[in-house]
């Protein structure tokens, strides 16, 4: 008797080991999936979509809110890079998104549309949607509608700059009440931003057409001028704060310095700190002991402005 006792305990205990295997399984496949379900609202993430939920359009805003008790009522929109081919989400995403989450800071990460099938303006659309949603939710999610930003890193930190430099007051007869809410950040933050993703070079760096190869010639040519974020800023421009390598391989760091001239011509407020070394995609530094500097510098540029 006791040896059949014991066996079937053993029985048991293998049965019981398996199905909480599979259940694991299940589970993190449907996080994998982005089932927000999964995570449940005690985690402080959710999704939405950008545009009406029976649009075709697939893109999103990811929320992270802050402790309870902790927020500021400042939000970003942060936008990854990724050469508008992908969106480096983890790094360039979720990374900065729980560093001002920390800090009371409400932050949106935008997955915004790119890829040969949704060239410009698409993106563009879909940052400027992002500012009017986020605004126009400010009473949901406790903002102050004068404290939302725009963050981008390299891709991202071109739409940034570009939401940035060719924002409206929103249109008070639009049929669509988020269209009715102004697109313009209150204050920008560009890391290695690709100012200069339409200009044509011959130095070797990619661009915006060699990336996206389907594009037409005659589009590309309008397009460097267009969507140069340089060539569109005004004194309406928001204060800037910018991050780049003087090294930086990818993205040339003169786009970032004739952004930050061409901002102080304007008489916008302007503060770019350059390091002498540093790959692309550094996201928050990456425990490299000189560029972790910058989210310090950042933090100090919007405590001081008001915004943490």
């Amino acid at each position: 008797m006791l040896n059949l006792s014991v066996n079937s305990w053993q029985r048991t205990r293998a049965l019981l080991i398996l199905l909480a295997m599979v259940a694991g399984i299940r589970c993190t496949a449907q996080v994998a999936a982005g089932n927000a379900d999964a995570l449940g609202p005690q985690f402080g993430v959710s999704s939405f979509p950008l545009w009406s939920a029976d649009s075709s359009v697939q893109s999103t805003l990811t929320v992270f809110r802050p402790q309870p008790g902790k927020a500021n009522h400042t939000a970003v929109i942060i936008a990854p890079g990724g050469a508008y081919r992908v969106l480096a989400l983890n790094l360039e995403g979720r990374q900065v998104a729980d560093w001002f989450a920390e800090r009371g800071v409400t932050a949106f990460v935008l997955k915004y549309r790119l890829g040969d099938h949704h060239p410009y303006p698409e993106p563009l659309l879909d940052g400027q949607r992002a500012v009017r949603l986020v605004r126009s939710m400010s009473s949901e999610f406790h903002l102050d509608q004068n404290k939302i930003g725009f963050v981008g890193f390299s891709a991202g930190g071109h739409l940034a700059a570009m939401v940035a430099t060719t924002s409206d007051d929103g249109n008070p007869k639009a049929p669509d009440a988020i269209d009715r809410f102004s697109d313009r950040p209150d204050f920008l933050v560009l890391g290695y931003a690709w100012l200069n993703a339409m200009q044509p070079n011959d130095r070797g760096f990619i661009t915006y057409c060699s990336v996206l190869r389907k594009l037409p010639e005659e589009e590309c040519n309008a397009w460097e001028n267009l969507y140069t974020p340089s060539l569109h800023v005004s004194a309406t421009t928001p204060t800037t704060f910018i991050y780049g390598t003087t090294d930086d391989k990818t993205v040339p760091v003169s786009a970032s310095v004739g952004f930050y001239s061409a901002l102080v011509k304007a008489g916008v407020p302007a503060e770019m700190h350059l390091f002498r070394h540093g790959g692309h995609g550094s996201g928050l530094g990456q425990a490299d002991p000189a560029l972790e500097m910058w989210p310090i510098l950042l933090e100090n540029w919007l405590r001081a402005q008001g915004f943490l």
